[in-house]
């Protein structure tokens, strides 16, 4: 039996699924009651359960459970937090330190070895556009102002007290280092600074449906490495059920992709027949996209992970399947058709 904390967020919901379809007993841990049905229509077993109150942790079962997955945790994409009025420093320790305490204690005290987390890759920010693939031994180079900040040093804290549970304790924690993750989910919509904004990748789809112009501002060769949800779900499983997991992994679809490229096969795949979406090259525009590629072999020697969806156009059709399967509907925020 694996228990997903956070089973009602974007990747917690395909993981939940993922393990499911492999045959796996999954008690999915969230807050969201709507996706509860979702999670529960699957086959899970669902608590309600808020990380940061040490009682609901009496909820889980203390027996049987071979490994937990952590996926709740505060993000800037999720916070109406406007820092030039506001701090919440002490939410994202809240959530992301002392709630990944309680889920560590949890298991210390129940004999449950395997936890698996995730972290930030703008931990290592300051080697992005240095023209060579990240590491995990990369040092950690990372901004200390902006709304992403005090998320990855909340980050940083919550990998380094898995660490000392690792040794003092003789757990074998692990955590995934994403980049962005796409797929159908209740994203389309983000925070940056406390301002909604619509995602790029929503912003280029929804053009396409509509054949209007979509303009790449700034150079239109940035590469950037990403990697599918799906991916994301099936890595976790591979991890679970290998005993050299441990530690720190990169994950990622290890592709960097050009970004007229991937405007081009959003419009290839979703775009309108009668009137197709036309480029609009805007270079005197600045675009902030950094150009980074993250290296995969750790994953791949420990637990025989490689990305399915390293193709741009698979992962945009699979994309598109999902979209219209509408067996996500409950996740999406704003329809598109």
């Amino acid at each position: 039996m694996y228990i997903i904390i956070g089973a009602t967020g974007f990747i917690g919901v395909y993981t939940t699924e993922y393990f499911l379809k492999h045959g796996e007993r999954v008690v999915a841990a969230g807050r969201n009651k709507k996706v509860a049905e979702l999670l529960q229509n699957m086959g899970a077993d669902y608590i309600e359960l808020d990380v940061t109150s040490k009682d609901d942790f009496d909820k889980l079962p203390t027996d049987g459970v071979d490994g937990v997955i952590l996926l709740a945790g505060l993000l800037p994409a999720n916070t109406t937090a406007d820092l030039k009025i506001e701090e919440n420093a002490a939410d994202y320790f809240e959530v992301n330190v002392k709630g990944a305490i309680n889920v560590l204690e949890y298991c210390r005290k129940n004999g449950i070895k395997r936890v698996i987390g995730n972290c930030s890759y703008s931990d290592v920010s300051g080697a992005w556009g240095k023209g060579y693939e990240i590491t995990e031994e990369e040092p950690r180079n990372f901004k200390f102002t902006g709304d992403h900040a005090v998320y990855v040093i909340s980050r940083n804290a919550c990998n380094d007290v898995m660490e000392y549970y690792n040794e003092q304790h003789g757990l074998r924690c692990a955590w995934f280092r994403f980049p962005p993750v796409y797929g159908v989910g209740p994203h389309g919509t983000i925070y940056v600074d406390g301002v909604p904004k619509k995602s790029g990748i929503a912003t280029f789809i929804d053009n396409a449906c509509e054949g209007k112009d979509i303009e790449i501002w700034g150079d239109p060769h940035i590469k950037r490495d990403i990697i599918y949800v799906k991916d994301v779900a099936r890595a976790y499983y591979l991890a679970m059920k290998s005993d050299k997991t441990y530690g720190l992994y990169n994950m990622t679809g290890h592709v960097q992709i050009d970004l007229e490229e991937q405007v081009r096969t959003v419009i290839d795949v979703f775009g309108n027949k009668k009137h197709p979406s036309r480029v609009i090259y805007r270079p005197e525009k600045p675009n902030s996209t950094p150009s980074y590629l993250y290296s995969m072999e750790k994953a791949k020697r420990d637990f025989d992970f490689e990305p399915e969806y390293r193709d741009y156009k698979k992962m945009m059709l699979d994309y598109k399947d999902v979209l219209e399967s509408r067996e996500w509907e409950q996740l999406i925020t704003t329809r598109r058709k």
